[in-house]
């Protein structure tokens, strides 16, 4: 029992839940609504378990190499070595990223293979995020900003053909399009954030084994320019948008996106200006992935407004 709980701790699984709702309430809340659409939804699931399989195989190879790190920054969350071996974890990482592979094949067919070379890109930059990417003045986190995006733009590209996805004048693919990629933005940004937040957090086993990341190189109160200035963009982009939607008559996905989404953003803003303990930078680490959740479920207003 304490191998399979260790298995699911690194394997992140609440992420893995994360990511099988984002897709969910994007098929169900935003492409169905619009295409009308009732099709049979073997492609979804196997884009679902591709995305979960990549991802899980993801967070392990990051733990494998990070197992040094992790030991000063994390040490009792750390399983590599105490329950699962180093060789296991290998072996699971390898399984899971070609399963996942193999499930994208299944879910587009040959149709749409730049889907399949697209995963198989995801399952590269992982790894080199893992042994490389990370720990480099910012390439990692704009890596994993435009990995979490992806889980969006995936299903948009499975429903989309890549070749009329930027020049179409449909207007419900032209929605479909300002939707995704809408989503898609959001989460890179919020991503971009979290990251930089969590670089603050991870400094001291960082900075020990060498990692070249954005505090370490410039300094916390650089960071927190950098990190406030995504904050403020993402900010103005939430207002701005709450102004477009009022036009339709959307007040309840208004008060919505001021009180559960915008607000709690100003507060992260706020609080990212006065935190100085590892403590605080880990509690804001956690209102970033709220923001991320509560952003997300915004999907479900389109279900009712469509």
């Amino acid at each position: 029992m304490k191998l399979v709980t260790a298995f699911f701790r690194l394997i992140r699984w609440q992420n893995l839940i994360f990511i099988v709702i984002t897709q969910l309430l994007f098929y169900f809340c935003v492409y169905q609504p619009l295409y009308s659409s009732n099709e049979n939804l073997h492609q979804l699931t196997w884009l679902i378990i591709a995305s979960v399989f990549i991802a899980a195989a993801g967070y392990i190879i990051n733990d494998y190499f990070d197992l040094n790190i992790d030991q000063i920054n994390k040490p009792s969350q750390n399983v590599i070595n105490k329950l699962i071996s180093r060789r296991w974890a290998i072996f699971w990482h390898m399984s899971l990223s070609i399963a996942g592979i193999g499930a994208t094949g299944i879910a587009v067919g040959f149709q749409k293979w730049y889907l399949i070379v697209a995963n198989v890109v995801v399952v590269i930059l992982l790894w080199l995020y893992s042994t490389s990417f990370k720990r480099q003045l910012l390439i990692g986190n704009i890596v994993i900003s435009l990995l979490t995006a992806w889980t969006v733009l995936i299903l948009f590209f499975a429903k989309v053909p890549f070749a009329s996805a930027f020049g179409t004048t449909d207007p419900v693919t032209v929605k479909f399009f300002r939707i995704s990629f809408l989503y898609a933005g959001f989460a890179f940004i919020i991503s971009l954030i979290r990251e930089a937040i969590k670089d603050v957090e991870d400094m001291e086993g960082d900075r020990r084994y060498g990692c070249k990341t954005l505090p370490i190189i410039a300094g916390i109160v650089a960071t927190k320019v950098y990190t406030t200035v995504w904050v403020v963009v993402l900010m103005a982009a939430l207002i701005i948008l709450q102004l477009y939607i009022l036009q339709f008559g959307w007040w309840w996905a208004v008060v919505y996106g001021v009180l559960v989404v915008i607000a709690p953003l100003c507060y992260l803003f706020r609080k990212h200006y006065a935190a100085h303990t590892t403590k605080e930078f880990t509690d804001l680490s956690r209102l970033a992935k709220w923001i991320m959740l509560t952003g997300i479920l915004s999907m479900l207003f389109f279900r009712y407004y469509f």
